[in-house]
């Protein structure tokens, strides 16, 4: 092994993986696509610049360390307070999710493949992993809302670790005889140490964070590195392959912490997860063997979209029929299987083990096959992902909410609950404690500072709300993002606490409401007019929306001959800058903006209909 040729190689992998991540995000694709399509060529099979077999044992090491950083940067991503409602969900698609996708995968391979059901089964565990490496640069290109998004990375970094630890398993299963109870508590005794280890090494570092005097962002860094590092040994020791594991709840549980320096530590390590995925990703391509690929051949494409189109869907449907979900989440969700570094790592891992024992032919037709489905669903998924998240209805509003008192934590829960992105900036402690606590997201500052407005995601957003309670505050906001941020007059609404300011506000073209005048028409509404009330109340059971018709199917067809909902009604069309009385006659055209009122899972259905 020469260390001259390994530095070179190094190098050379790691400044054409650069250009991969950069053309991936050119092209919004997910960049292994590209960094696989680069190892094939630097691999022995095409020039043979990259032979993986000169790296001797250090390629478990490097890989082993890859994978630890990559894990940890997209845990770091996950907020439990954030997720709170969505925990159970989650925790469903990992233990009910995976035991469907490996055994369901495995049965596909036993008979599409006619290989032992042992190795079968070894590629079930290893493909019931999604992963961060994949996932997130599919949320990164396509906005879907927050409920969505963390399921998806919360599933991501979670089911490498599980799927990680039931390889390892099987793997105990095929070459140590271990059967029955036994592989049961196997498997109960590696998730135990990795929890165990992950959640010990978080709060080490989230003490070492709070209470070591004079830490500079350096050393709190080089902590968080050492720390990680020592987390992924010690659950090796303990259990072998429970170091994967360890790590995704180590940097869950660092993330959904208030610690100084995060901001640091998270750029820092995702710098170098994308140094060392270009790296790993390109070596482990490096091992694919096209004669290996031929012999599979058709049956190994075929069992991809099998995976993509029949299991993942049944797996996420199973494990999800009881979460707070609607029917377009839910499809997303299972449309968003492809698999990336770790099921590739794991399978050369354990197929250079396979070999050690004897196993050619088995290691051989693993390895064919991983790869075969990683690049079919990494293609297929990639493409597809933003027609199916726009047929799905995902794609929310991007809105930003000024003040978090209980006005505009209300909005705020009603907005994420009809699948809206949504912000909350506020500079009173109490008021940001009390919104994560609701699960909301939130910025800590001041919304008239600009620095503020853009960690908050001002650049994005496509309303502002401003509900503080000080008018000057509300006025001062909508005009910074007037001038400074390029906001139009409709995304602009604003709360005016005080009648005699309406003026201003609207003198300067801001959308605005007094809630006393707002009262007042309410209760107006209530004496001499119930009938006329109940249809314009909306309680917590019920939602207004509107929502763009797009949907081919639905356009130019009479609203009475459109299969909606029950408990739902379409109150307006807007069309041309007009306003039409919506009735059963009423053809619905292309670009119309309809208004529908009814329960709020019915309308979101009916939504989803004419989108």
């Amino acid at each position: 092994m020469s260390t001259t040729y390994i530095l070179t190689a190094l190098v050379v992998v790691m400044i054409i993986g650069i250009f991969a991540h950069m053309l991936g995000r050119l092209m919004k694709i997910p960049s292994i696509v590209f960094l696989l399509a680069a190892g094939i060529l630097l691999g022995p099979e095409v020039t043979g610049l990259v032979e993986p077999s000169r790296f001797g044992a250090g390629i478990e090491l490097l890989v082993g360390f890859a994978v630890a950083i990559i894990v940890f940067n997209g845990g770091l991503e996950i907020d439990l307070r954030q997720i709170r409602k969505m925990q159970r969900s989650i925790l469903s698609l990992l233990t009910v999710g995976v035991a469907i996708t490996a055994l369901l995968t495995a049965l596909a391979a036993y008979l599409l493949l006619e290989i032992p059901f042992s190795v079968a089964l070894l590629f079930g565990a290893f493909i019931a992993a999604t992963g961060p490496t994949v996932i997130t640069p599919i949320l990164r290109q396509i906005k879907v809302n927050t409920r969505v998004a963390h399921t998806l990375r919360a599933e991501a970094v979670l089911n490498d670790g599980v799927s990680v630890v039931l390889a390892a398993v099987v793997f105990e299963w095929i070459v140590a005889s271990v059967t029955g109870i036994s592989v049961l508590q196997l498997l109960a005794i590696r998730i135990v140490d990795g929890i165990l280890v992950g959640l010990v090494s978080g709060i080490l570092l989230i003490l070492i964070l709070r209470n070591v005097p004079l830490l500079t962002e350096q050393y709190a860094r080089l902590f968080t590195i050492s720390i990680l590092l020592a987390a992924f040994v010690g659950a090796e020791s303990m259990g072998a392959q429970s170091g994967v594991l360890a790590i995704a709840i180590f940097g869950i549980f660092v993330g959904s912490a208030d610690v100084p320096h995060k901001e640091s530590i998270k750029s820092f390590k995702e710098d170098l997860s994308i140094i060392l995925l270009s790296i790993i990703f390109i070596l482990l391509s490096a091992f694919i063997d096209f004669d290996a690929m031929r012999a599979i051949g058709p049956r190994g494409i075929l069992l991809a979209f099998a995976l993509l189109i029949l299991i993942r869907p049944l797996a996420v449907f199973a494990a999800t029929h009881k979460a707070d979900l609607n029917r377009g989440e839910k499809l997303f969700i299972a449309a968003m299987g492809p698999r990336g570094v770790v099921p590739a790592s794991m399978a050369v891992y354990f197929a250079l083990r396979l070999q050690l024992l004897g196993f050619d032919s088995e290691a051989t037709s693993l390895l064919g096959l991983i790869f075969i489905t990683i690049i079919v669903t990494v293609l297929a998924t990639g493409i597809a992902a933003r027609f199916i998240a726009n047929r799905t209805g995902v794609i929310p509003m991007e809105i930003l909410l000024i003040g978090g008192g209980s006005v505009g934590r209300t909005l705020a829960e009603r907005f994420l609950k009809r699948g809206e992105n949504v912000v909350i900036v506020d500079n009173t402690e109490a008021n940001v404690k009390k919104a994560i606590a609701l699960g909301i997201p939130v910025v800590y500052g001041d919304a008239e500072d600009q620095t503020v407005l853009k960690k908050a995601g001002i650049e994005h957003a496509k309303y502002l709300v401003a509900t503080t309670d000080q008018d000057n505050t509300n006025l001062l906001v909508c005009q910074i993002a007037k001038t400074k941020f390029g906001f139009t007059d409709e995304k602009l609404v604003a709360r005016v606490n005080k009648t005699e300011n309406l003026r201003a506000f609207r003198d300067l073209g801001i959308r605005s409401i007094s809630p006393v005048t707002a009262t007042a028409l309410m209760l107006d509404g209530m004496v001499g007019h119930p009938d006329l009330f109940t249809l314009c109340e909306v309680t917590e059971e019920g939602d207004i929306i509107e929502v763009e018709v797009a949907n081919k199917r639905v356009i130019g067809k009479a609203i009475k001959d459109i299969a909606l909902p029950e408990d739902t009604l379409i109150a307006l069309v807007r069309r041309g800058g007009k306003s039409l009385i919506a009735h059963g006659d009423t053809r619905l055209m292309d670009g119309d903006l309809v208004t529908i009122i009814g329960k709020a899972g019915a309308v979101h259905e009916a939504a989803n209909i004419l989108r």
